[in-house]
């Protein structure tokens, strides 16, 4: 049952997925008093699920939106961050959603929309399992039982790190598209934070660093996708 869940969210997700993003601009109750701190603490954990993304692609690269926007692998990729965790991708993830909603301060996204979340990369981390499981055999058996789900092994990062080339090309043509939507949920939910607590003013200096920080994003999203689609950047 949790296979063919897993199954309809992997095909679905990217029209589920961001709607669940509304609920940080709703006006609701704050989750913490201090907005600030909030703030910072969010964009903390944020920046460490991007960089765990990041190093991720930049080493070793997944299929991840599949074949067909259906599960599948032409290889089980264990070089990289996948040596240490079976899915550093969707740790990735659910730092950045956590980060979103503190940063947000939206006690509604972290009770509702970040357990939606967990529960759908569980039901896709089960479904991508069976079907590796079926495709690579006795060779994904012993890869899960050296290499935890979740929880990363950092034994022999180090040595992981010095023996693989960062490919930063593919870093930006696989990551300026997510990154650039949690960056910009940010921005905006802060400016819509002071927007209804009528602290918004346009001659405020915050307000007027968060719309150039909105701007600045928005380029390097423009600019990435242009280099993309020119053939520019590539992911091989």
């Amino acid at each position: 049952m949790i296979v063919q869940i897993g199954n309809f969210f992997f095909h679905r997700r990217n029209g589920l997925f961001p709607l669940l993003y509304i609920l940080i601009f709703l006006n609701g109750p704050p989750a913490f008093s201090n907005h600030r701190l909030a703030l910072f603490v969010g964009v903390l954990i944020a920046l460490s699920g991007q960089l765990l993304r990041g190093v991720t692609v930049g080493l070793d690269y997944i299929i991840r939106g599949g074949r067909k926007r259906q599960v599948y692998a032409d290889r089980l990729v264990h070089g990289g961050l996948f040596a240490h965790c079976r899915n550093p991708l969707y740790v990735g993830n659910c730092l950045i959603l956590i980060g979103v909603g503190t940063a947000a301060n939206s006690l509604l996204f972290l009770t509702l929309g970040v357990p939606i979340f967990l529960f759908a990369y569980w039901a896709i981390i089960a479904a991508e399992e069976a079907y590796l499981q079926g495709k690579f055999g006795e060779e994904f058996t012993q890869y899960c039982a050296s290499v935890n789900r979740i929880v990363p092994n950092l034994s022999g990062l180090g040595k992981t790190l010095e023996g693989m080339h960062f490919n930063w090309r593919r870093l930006i043509t696989a990551e300026y598209n997510s990154a650039y939507i949690w960056m910009a949920a940010i921005l905006l939910a802060t400016l819509k934070n002071l927007w209804f607590e009528r602290r918004y003013r346009i001659q405020d200096p915050v307000v007027q660093t968060l719309w150039l920080l909105l701007v600045v994003v928005s380029v390097a999203y423009g600019v990435a996708r242009y280099l993309k689609k020119r053939g520019m950047l590539a992911k091989d």
